[in-house]
């Protein structure tokens, strides 16, 4: 896999098994990053539904001013994953928002196809002042959730939401066949191993107005030693340092 960040501050290290480990900063919100968002947050959020920007900003706003702080983060982390595998030359094969209550969706957080490759992704966030908070504890709760999912431990099949999503999103018929067997196997209680997937565990650390070049700094090697620990058929991890969650939540609904 090859990437093209030319917006995001990231910093991307490749394991020796031909894996990866992102670590991106977001310190403010510039032009490119602003112009960014404008251009993406319609299909991110609607897929190729194809509703007006206004419609859609005012959809995340009703949804964020309903929910508590610590679900608005939990959405606003999924919002700037999606946008960065957008930009990593992942396809979005999911939506945003939740088809039946115009919320965040449940199951998987991201579905993605990359070079003929089905990718999903769960997404974990926090804040810089939770006692023992970090990226590689966020990683490791993502991952956890993944298995858990499709090992068929969660409350209902994430299968059957990615496969109604994709339908939406205007996925390939191919990948839509892939999804729509998983979803009849976890119905039958015949569930994959992870071992067979590609997975992108995300983690997102908002850091409450203030920012510290040795808070942020990359730690790519302790990540890695953890992920060792993980089955997976291919995975990119993905770290986000956030300096708030003011003005990506304005910059999305305004």
């Amino acid at each position: 896999m090859s990437f093209k960040i030319d917006i995001f501050s990231s910093d991307i290290k490749e394991t020796s098994d031909g894996n990866f480990i992102h670590f991106v900063n977001i310190q403010d919100i510039d032009v490119k990053l602003q112009t960014l968002i404008e251009e993406n947050i319609t299909s991110i959020w609607d897929g190729d539904f194809g509703n007006p920007i206004d419609v859609v900003k005012s959809e995340i706003f009703n949804f964020l001013t309903t929910k508590s702080d610590d679900i608005k983060k939990g959405a606003i982390a999924e919002f700037i994953t999606h946008l960065y595998l957008k930009v990593c030359g992942f396809n979005q094969e999911c939506l945003f928002k939740n088809l039946e209550e115009g919320s965040i969706k449940k199951g998987f957080d991201g579905y993605y196809s990359f070079s003929n490759e089905e990718w999903i992704m769960e997404s974990k966030s926090g804040s810089i002042d939770t006692n023992g908070i970090s990226h590689k504890k966020k990683i490791k709760e993502a991952y956890d959730d993944l298995k858990n999912k499709i090992d068929g431990k969660g409350t209902n099949n994430p299968w059957s939401n990615a496969y109604n999503h994709a339908i939406v999103a205007g996925t390939s018929t191919d990948i839509l066949k892939n999804i729509k067997a998983l979803s009849i196997n976890y119905v039958r209680k015949t569930f994959p191993d992870i071992s067979t997937l590609n997975i992108i565990p995300a983690s997102t650390i908002y850091h409450n107005g203030n920012w510290d070049d040795n808070v942020v700094k990359p730690d790519h090697d302790t990540i890695f030693q953890m992920s060792e620990s993980f089955d997976y058929k291919k995975i990119n991890i993905i770290c986000v340092n956030k300096k708030s969650i003011d003005t990506l939540i304005e910059q999305m609904t305004q």
